[in-house]
């Protein structure tokens, strides 16, 4: 089968287009014939080397972190879907992943597509959208009428964090650049907060959430907005112990849960119309390099989408 392989850290012209065997199903697996996929920051990360001390991968290395696709087969011992449905999800990232035209996930880690998605945009959803629920509904517990920012609203994470705030009853303000202000609105902000303009934390009323996905100064800036109590998920760096406790809120660092339980529960809000996956742009799986490329300037709005 045709796949983008990666035989040695660095720069992304390490990614190559190869032809390797397809993958072997485990008992519980499901194989799935990929449509599309899409580029994560996790993906480039890996790339780089910068995952190689925690996570020992083997090369040649499939990268890709979403799939939506068809059932071609089933495990002995899966049962959660058949040949032919068409499913969506974020594999275990300790295999190889999805940037080719097969890959073999475990049934847990897949919910059935939504059907008024395209492959195109339901591949958009699984590792940004797991990521924001796991900050703000597994971690955080938003709960009605509370007050959310969620810095760098427009990416990938950011888009459909505040659309599953909206959806769970929340106040939401969001930071971006200007060029992303009216895009915000259109997601339904309450406040949107142009940083090259102002700091939010000067025309912010405290809030009781902040999902941090910047780091570094922009995390220690957004203790200042939080109310006491509140708390702030944290998809970068984990936020510093004493300035937790110096503002009275709590600090978390997170990585998304992988469940197809909770993709499932992302997909009845994508059908109910009360999310939609933002892609801002789609390519060719061929066209990878340019993909991380667009991706590692941190200014994508949305996802970046791929076609196999």
């Amino acid at each position: 089968m045709k796949a983008i392989i990666l035989e040695q850290y660095g720069h992304a012209d390490e990614l190559k287009v190869a032809e390797i065997n397809p993958p072997e199903l485990r008992e519980t697996d499901v194989l799935v014939e990929v449509k599309a996929t899409s580029v994560n920051p996790v993906d480039w990360q890996i790339r780089e080397g910068y995952l190689a001390e925690m996570i020992p991968y083997e090369f040649p290395l499939v990268l890709g972190s979403d799939v939506a696709g068809v059932v071609k087969e089933v495990g002995p011992k899966a049962s959660k879907f058949s040949v032919g449905d068409e499913v969506f999800g974020s594999p275990d990232m300790m295999r190889n992943g999805t940037y080719a035209e097969l890959v073999a996930v475990d049934e847990i880690h897949l919910a059935k597509k939504p059907t008024n998605l395209t492959f195109e945009e339901a591949a958009s959803v699984p590792l940004a959208g797991l990521t924001a629920w796991t900050s703000l509904v597994n971690v955080a517990h938003i709960q009605s009428g509370e007050r959310v920012l969620v810095q760098g609203g427009a990416g990938g994470v950011g888009s459909l964090a505040i659309q599953i705030a909206k959806a769970k009853g929340c106040w939401v303000a969001a930071t971006c650049s200007e060029m992303n202000v009216e895009f915000l609105h259109q997601l339904g902000v309450d406040q949107v907060i142009n940083y090259e303009e102002d700091n939010f934390e000067d025309v912010l009323e405290p809030v009781d959430v902040v999902l941090e996905t910047i780091g570094g100064e922009v995390q220690e800036r957004s203790f200042k907005v939080l109310k006491k109590g509140g708390r702030m998920p944290s998809t970068t760096t984990a936020p510093d112990e004493d300035l937790a406790k110096e503002y009275g809120v709590k600090g978390f660092q997170l990585s998304a849960d992988h469940s197809g339980e909770t993709l499932d529960e992302i997909r009845k809000l994508i059908e109910a119309d009360s999310i939609r996956p933002v892609v801002g742009q789609v390519l060719d799986l061929e066209d990878i390099k340019e993909g991380h490329a667009q991706s590692q300037t941190g200014h994508a709005q949305g996802k970046i989408v791929l076609t196999v």
